[in-house]
């Protein structure tokens, strides 16, 4: 059995490793993004990048998942315990997301593309599914 402090060490190192390679995901699909927008707009420099990926209809569909790292921050930072319930939730909820689909909302179908076109998403994806479907060790 393992004791309370523990498995809080446990679900905060499981927490910043899958911090760490979904920010390695959606690095990658930015890259993918900006690519697919420089050929047809021409190229942009970095602070333009971050404005369109602040406001551009073709960045949209990675908020969801800029938005989910960002509750990785706040589930670390809370000045309370973390239940293992939210954590399990939280975890559904990001394998849930991170389902390609041919036919689903804007973030499937988009991501479903990015893997059908890019071999390091494919990868960086295979990180974060393997991370999520290994058993928590508390």
């Amino acid at each position: 059995m393992v004791d309370p402090l523990q498995q809080r060490i446990n679900q905060y190192q499981r927490l910043s490793e899958l911090r760490l390679k979904l920010l390695r995901l959606h690095k990658l699909l930015l890259e993918a993004e900006r690519v697919a927008y420089e050929q047809v707009q021409g190229q942009v420099s970095r602070g333009e990048l971050l404005q369109l990926v602040i406001s551009h209809d073709q960045f949209a569909w990675l908020h969801r998942l800029s938005q989910i790292i960002v509750q990785i921050d706040e589930l670390q930072q809370a000045d309370e315990p973390i239940s293992l319930e939210t954590i399990a939730t939280f975890l559904v909820d990001v394998r849930t997301l991170l389902t390609p689909s041919e036919s689903g909302d804007d973030f499937a179908t988009k991501y479903d593309a990015a893997l059908q076109q890019n071999p390091d998403v494919v990868l960086a994806h295979a990180d974060v599914v393997t991370l999520l479907t290994t058993p928590s060790k508390g």
